[in-house]
């Protein structure tokens, strides 16, 4: 049985990206603690509700792109989907969360780039293990790993391009 299938989830997987995204709300916005997880509560859901119609346990596990959450010239429908439940607009959001933002979630990791030049940075690493419970990276996991990230919330891109290398 695939990995991923006896897991039943990608739940860390998710939890990992909606908290990438709701800090740049917390952080940058004028929303409640309510209005947080509401945002993130609605996120999850949807994305949840997507892997379960959309996983394909024929498919390599690495490198078949379960979603890639786009922020550019067009806002991604599911990020405007739970900003618009709590109220805020697509403009609202373009004004909150970084421009050229890629955020891919697959099984296993979730990383991410901001600006169309920016390196790519791990945000949740875990391996699969054949008794069907991954193995978390020590060094990455549903927290943000890179040591400037705190600096990259409040840019659009990044000062200086920077990766992040995870050894397990």
């Amino acid at each position: 049985m695939h990995t991923l299938c006896a897991r039943g989830t990608m739940k860390p997987e998710i939890n990992a990206a909606v908290g990438f995204l709701s800090r740049f709300l917390r952080i940058k916005g004028h929303v409640n603690d309510r209005q947080l997880q509401t945002f993130s509560q609605t996120l999850q859901d949807i994305l949840a509700e997507q892997y379960k119609h959309h996983w394909f346990p024929d498919r390599p596990n690495k490198g078949s792109g379960y979603r890639c959450i786009r922020i550019n010239h067009k806002m991604d429908p599911l990020v405007g989907q739970a900003g618009q439940r709590i109220g805020l607009s697509i403009q609202q959001l373009y004004l909150l969360l970084p421009s050229e933002l890629t955020l891919w979630v697959d099984p296993f990791e979730v990383s991410y780039r901001i600006g169309e030049d920016g390196s790519i940075c791990v945000l949740y690493e875990s391996l699969p293990s054949t008794n069907g419970n991954p193995s978390v990276s020590p060094m990455v996991d549903s927290h943000i790993s890179c040591k400037e990230e705190l600096l990259v919330l409040g840019r659009t891109s990044p000062a200086k391009p920077y990766m992040m290398t995870v050894s397990s």
